[in-house]
């Protein structure tokens, strides 16, 4: 690969749009970088919404699930495991801010020897770490 390459856009598939933009920008604190129309491969509606973190260059695709297949991965997107991972300046703001906003911690903050951690659920129920090195 030549020449200067990043990762911008990770896929979600959530249930709605709405909520899921709700969650990254009231709970998390994104912005809402794009929300614009589109179609599916065969014509139908569909939007194209991006969310990031304030600052940051990698953005998340949120996808309404199209059919059983997608619907099946709404929240297991990686098998049940951490698949994402929030790296925040400050810990206990964010922890504070987050759980103030509803978003549910399934352990307490804890220290390991990469950083402060604690894991959480997205709206469409997959696991993240939220993370302060």
């Amino acid at each position: 690969m030549g020449g200067t390459a990043f990762l911008q856009l990770v896929t979600i598939v959530v249930r709605d749009y709405d909520e899921a933009i709700r969650f990254f920008v009231d709970a998390l604190g994104f912005d809402l970088a794009e929300d614009s129309p589109a179609s599916t491969d065969d014509g139908r509606p569909k939007r194209w919404v991006v969310v990031r973190p304030p600052g940051a260059g990698t953005g998340l695709l949120l996808a309404r699930a199209d059919g059983p297949e997608q619907d099946a991965a709404v929240g297991n997107q990686v098998a049940g495991r951490v698949g994402f991972f929030l790296e925040v300046s400050d810990f206990d703001a964010a922890h504070s801010r987050m759980r103030a906003a509803g978003v549910e911690f399934l352990t307490e903050p804890r220290d390991e020897p990469y950083g402060r951690v604690a894991v959480f659920l997205d709206v469409a129920g997959n696991r993240w770490d939220l993370l302060s090195r």
